[in-house]
């Protein structure tokens, strides 16, 4: 395979060079990562890519893989066609031939609606993306008309996505949530296909399963709410004739928690990189959400251009890399921190920002490393460091990037470091007066609906109480407050065992004595020994989970079917005066609390107040189905007992 003419070209060429002394096993080794990287990089915005440019990259990983065979005295041409035979003996044609199993091992699935099925699935057939597919399973029922078969079509779409065995190859030109007549009649139809389906071995999971993970809830094939479709419309016709006039531009999209925003996102970068990376209209479905939006001059528009998705926080970051790492035309890679934008060569064509009100300021970080690489990227970006101080994550994004969405909820923000409230303001008002700004409205989460995010809020307002507050009837939601957590502890339990996906969380209010001693206990109420959670990403879905708690840096994006919130004696209530109050050493978060003698800002006891209050309100919306709360200090128990339903 390799012509002894090419052998002795490199051997020549090192020698010439006297560069065999630097070609260690390890450098060479290192080389050929390094090129293969430089390779990958040419298909990271798309499925295709410049011919030229592979072909340099392709050769430069050859060369080192050569250089390294020659290094270490092996013949390339052997070691391949070992290799090839251990691979026959593992792959055999019997159980290999056709799979559509992809490098992740992960099987490339379609789902598809029409009237016409033989003549659509030649259709499909006759794009080279799903000429691979081998198996065909056709779903037909008399009592189907239109509006069942695409919802039916949009119900298998998501399971498949979240079962985490498949890889779908849909776009996402449209999934929509659908009404019609007898829908819930239907549904229970769809419940039983899926089970005939999962017992010929398409799903691997049950529906419980599966809609309790990770890959469901953060799926780009997530059926929007009418506000969420009407605002991916609004904001992607604007992006398109912003980037066909080379203006710039600035999106804000505001909401509560649970109203989608990261749904949102992920589903707005999936449908871009769709539009992207369309080689054939013609398998389109002309009745989609946003199929008008599938032609060739956006494709034109959007050709090559540089989309990533910034998230701030570890944990839900890792989950979203995932669902990135699993879906057709996305990868991992496109999920960064700040840091990771503000250190990327060149500019970024689009940015999408989670939770930007995660962004930080200049403040103490959580390392040396990470405190010395704020200053750096600021002194790259701005110039001279001391005079540009005042710059933040917001500011990197900005100049790192043409066109801009923010995604926020500044009720959200949990330490000093997170952007200040008044620069949230701004950017909010500058994006209303440019007709930028969208809100999403639509409760997806808790099942209690709207209402509840902004009563959470309202409870626990560190005002002084002016007007009487009364106490609102949620109905059906699961909504206690306990005075013994034992008692809390065994309904968070009872309630995993009936539908899974059920927690305790708190606020930081007890010392982290585990990451140093694994057998000792953290969190100690009465006669209830507790241990914080054993890990900092996709806490919830860990092994340990039910018997931990979990703290707002691993919750905070998440949902639960159902939450234990343990309020600890960081935050108290005085009844005499009525007020909201907190014990600064109770509180062992020390960058939530800590001044900032960069920006020469101190944080006063109504500032950490503030902070305190604004995650218990966000550890208190996480339940889709029932919220629990045991509060430490008796006049917090009291007070919340007044607003929330005693549980005996």
């Amino acid at each position: 395979m390799v012509n002894k003419e090419v052998q002795d070209a490199l051997r020549a060429f090192v020698a010439e060079r006297d560069w065999a002394q630097f070609h260690t096993p390890e450098n060479l080794a290192k080389s050929v990562a390094i090129e293969a990287g430089e390779l990958l990089e040419c298909f990271q915005w798309g499925a295709e890519a410049k011919p030229e440019r592979v072909r340099e990259e392709l050769a430069d990983v050859l060369t080192y893989c050569l250089h390294l065979a020659d290094r270490i005295g092996v013949d390339p041409d052997k070691i391949v066609l070992e290799k090839l035979e251990t691979t026959r003996k593992k792959y055999p044609v019997d159980k290999a031939r056709g799979s559509s199993r992809n490098r992740n091992n992960l099987r490339d699935v379609y789902v598809g609606e029409s009237l016409n099925a033989a003549g659509r699935l030649r259709q499909h057939l006759d794009t080279p993306a799903k000429q691979h597919l081998k198996n065909i399973r056709v779903i037909i029922d008399p009592r189907f008309n239109k509006s069942v078969c695409l919802d039916l079509e949009s119900y298998l779409i998501k399971l498949l996505a979240g079962d985490g065995a498949n890889r779908v190859l849909n776009r996402n030109n449209g999934i929509t949530e659908a009404k019609y007549y007898q829908r819930e009649v239907y549904r229970e139809r769809f419940r039983n296909i899926f089970e005939r389906l999962k017992g010929d071995g398409v799903f691997t999971r049950s529906i419980p399963e599966i809609e309790n993970s990770d890959l469901f809830k953060l799926s780009p094939f997530k059926a929007l709410t009418e506000d969420q479709a009407a605002s991916v419309e609004d904001i992607l016709k604007g992006l398109l004739i912003d980037i066909e006039r080379s203006a710039e531009s600035t999106v804000v999209i505001q909401g509560d928690p649970g109203t989608g925003k990261t749904v949102v996102a992920i589903y707005l970068i999936k449908l871009l990189v769709d539009i992207q990376n369309s080689t054939s209209l013609e398998d389109l479905a002309p009745d989609s959400r946003f199929s008008n939006f599938f032609t060739e001059t956006n494709r034109g528009l959007l050709d090559h251009r540089r989309i990533g998705l910034v998230v701030p926080q570890q944990s839900l970051r890792e989950s979203i890399k995932k669902v990135f790492r699993k879906t057709t035309g996305l990868h991992p890679s496109m999920v960064m921190t700040p840091f990771d934008v503000g250190e990327a060569e060149g500019i970024f064509d689009l940015l999408l920002v989670d939770e930007t009100h995660r962004l930080n300021q200049r403040a103490n970080q959580p390392s040396g490393p990470l405190n010395k690489k704020f200053a750096t990227i600021t002194g790259e970006l701005f110039g001279d460091d001391d005079a540009n101080k005042s710059k933040t994550q917001l500011d990197w994004i900005r100049k790192k990037s043409r066109h801009q969405i923010f995604i926020s909820d500044a009720a959200q923000s949990v330490r000093p470091a997170d952007l200040p409230s008044e620069l949230l303001s701004n950017l909010i008002a500058d994006a209303r007066a440019s007709g930028q700004y969208f809100q999403l409205r639509t409760q997806m989460r808790v099942q209690a609906g709207s209402d509840f995010v902004s009563y959470v809020r309202w409870m626990l307002d560190p005002h002084p109480l002016s007007l009487p507050r009364r106490r609102q009837d949620f109905g059906e939601y699961d909504f206690r407050a306990f005075d013994s957590i034992t008692r809390m502890q065994d309904e968070i339990f009872q309630r995993d065992a009936e539908v899974g996906l059920s927690r305790m969380v708190a606020g930081y209010a007890w010392e982290w004595k585990t990451k140093k001693d694994k057998n000792a206990f953290d969190i100690e109420i009465d006669q209830t020994q507790l241990r914080w959670n054993s890990t900092p990403t996709d806490w919830i879905a860990s092994k340990n989970a039910l018997e931990e708690v979990g703290s707002i840096h691993t919750v905070q994006g998440y949902d639960l079917n159902y939450v234990g919130v343990i309020i600890g004696p960081d935050l108290g209530f005085d009844p005499e005066r009525r007020r909201f109050f907190i014990d600064r050493n109770s509180y062992f978060d020390k960058k939530g609390k800590e001044n900032n003698p960069t920006l020469g800002k101190s944080y006063s006891d109504d500032d950490l107040l503030r902070f305190i209050t604004q995650i218990y309100a966000v550890l208190m919306t996480r339940g889709i189905r029932g919220t629990y709360v045991y509060a430490c200090n008796v006049g917090l128990r009291e007070y919340l007992q007044g607003f929330i339903p005693f549980s005996p």
